[in-house]
């Protein structure tokens, strides 16, 4: 059997833990009497959302639904929305939860009081993201999303304008230095707060660590989870043998029973439990 090296920080972080409980919670407390939707999946893991229907919840796929409501309670996710989506929910008379990320929300009172004093906002972060198009939805003003060198080697606009820069709280902090480091070469009067999550920055940091020293890495978690994505990018940079994992079924064990070591970390969506069955999965290497 190999030996493990499971990262402290794999899992749900606080804000995904606190926007599931608080879907659990109003589930237990109406008991199906009353109808609970998400904007859009709570969390970006399927297992959960179906288990999350299972309780009564589902989602709404877009802000459109909305015209759909009628009664009920409307859970706002933890990536957050626009404040003209937050608006949307008052002038309709639509009862809702804010489960928003503190970290997100934060995000969102800099961009509105930056922009509210004439700043111009950039935001460092993926533009199709759910957090960024929220976040986007804060300015009152010009905004900007830039996700990589490229898009910022290209970018010419603001000029003569004060910009302040923002950023996705999953973002790469290597690659948010790197776009910064453009941005302050090109001139721009810019004024950077990098607001990339602490527990993004753990997460991404422990996962290098463990994949500069393991045979075989697994990233555990949804694929269409962000932070995900970029734990896979961060752990497949330092371990060449390194495997996306939703479900335990995905990994082909015959792929890593020589290996002595594997280190396994997980998104910021992946609850405990599938990550207890990725390692017992593992366990059966020498069966």
């Amino acid at each position: 059997m190999p030996e493990i090296l499971l990262a402290k920080s794999a899992g749900y972080c606080f804000g995904v833990r606190r926007a599931v409980d608080t879907a659990l919670e109003l589930a237990q407390k109406h008991q199906g009497k009353c109808s609970i939707y998400t904007l859009g999946p709570l969390i970006h893991n399927q297992r959960v959302i179906e288990q999350l229907k299972e309780q009564g919840i589902f989602p709404l796929e877009s802000a459109k639904e909305l015209d759909s409501v009628s009664e009920g309670i409307v859970i706002i996710r933890s990536h957050g929305v626009s404040k003209k989506v937050v608006d949307l929910l008052v002038q309709k008379g639509i009862e809702y939860v804010d489960a928003t990320c503190p970290f997100v929300d934060r995000i969102h009172r800099i961009v509105s009081d930056e922009s509210a004093k004439g700043r111009s906002i950039i935001v460092i972060g993926d533009p199709k993201h759910p957090e960024v198009q929220g976040i986007c939805g804060w300015s009152n003003g010009p905004v900007k999303v830039l996700s990589d060198t490229i898009n910022a080697e290209k970018f010419d606009d603001f000029r003569g304008c004060p910009v302040t820069v923002v950023a996705q709280t999953t973002f790469r902090q290597k690659k948010f230095n790197e776009v910064v480091e453009i941005l302050i070469k090109k001139g721009y009067d810019i004024h950077v707060l990098n607001t990339i999550c602490s527990a993004t920055e753990e997460r991404q940091k422990e996962a290098e660590e463990i994949a500069s020293k393991v045979d075989a890495m697994l990233v555990v978690g949804d694929v269409h989870s962000s932070n995900t994505q970029k734990l896979f990018e961060i752990c497949n940079t330092y371990c060449s043998n390194t495997f996306y994992v939703q479900v335990p079924e995905d990994l082909d064990l015959n792929r890593v029973r020589s290996v002595r070591t594997i280190g396994i970390t997980a998104g910021a969506s992946t609850p405990n439990n599938i990550i207890e069955e990725v390692q017992n999965h593992v366990r059966r290497t020498d069966v």
